[in-house]
């Protein structure tokens, strides 16, 4: 007769210990992309032993990192359906801003070619997304049309990132400047971008 090891499930305080210790490493990487595993282990309330006990190393660590960035820019992107590509950009950033400690995080470690890959993968939904809002923007002549679709995803890419890492999250415009931004580079202007988000006041309010 066969017999069967029942499969140990992880212990709920190893679960949120690890949850702990990827938002732990979320915040310091983002504030320091080359941060140690001692700080890592600080700002998580761990010893340096303990994080062990659930990573091997960092390399480890910060794959975990990037994968759960990749999961929640998934989770963004399914929700953006407005036929509107100005009102799906202007959601598609203002739900970023949301994640803006995983968007931080994520395109910071894309500079670090040891995750060059992972990051890739982690942003491609993200990158998908915006490059087809675009298109469709650009072929309704609703955003900007004097340069190539791929290289105006970049730049809003890069224009919504910038907003993110650089505004002050505690200011109660700061999410608007940053879905504003995202939609001045596409091709808007102040004014229009201001009508835009008046006529779809739930974007800004969306969590």
């Amino acid at each position: 007769m066969t017999t069967t090891t029942p499969v140990r499930r992880p212990r709920r305080d190893a679960i949120e210990n690890r949850a702990g210790i990827l938002l732990a490493a979320t915040e310091a990487i983002a504030r320091d992309p080359r941060a140690s595993v001692d700080e890592i282990a600080r700002t998580a309330g761990l010893s340096r032993r303990a994080l062990y006990g659930h990573f091997p190393d960092r390399d480890a660590l910060v794959r975990d990192v990037i994968a759960t960035g990749a999961q929640r820019f998934n989770a963004v992107v399914l929700r953006i359906d407005d036929d509107d590509p100005r009102v799906a950009l202007a959601r598609l950033a203002s739900l970023l801003w949301q994640e803006a400690a995983h968007v931080q995080v994520v395109a910071t470690l894309a500079l670090d070619e040891t995750h060059v890959h992972d990051t890739a993968v982690a942003l491609a939904p993200l990158r998908e997304a915006v490059g087809a809002i675009v298109r469709r923007g650009q072929e309704q002549a609703v955003l900007r049309t004097d340069m190539p679709a791929a290289t105006l995803a970049r730049l809003i890419e890069e224009a919504a990132r910038s907003a993110i890492t650089r505004i002050d999250a505690s200011s109660p415009e700061a999410r608007a400047i940053a879905v504003k931004a995202a939609l001045s580079i596409a091709g808007l202007s102040w004014q229009a971008s201001v009508d835009l988000l008046s006529a779809h006041p739930g974007i800004l309010e969306e969590d």
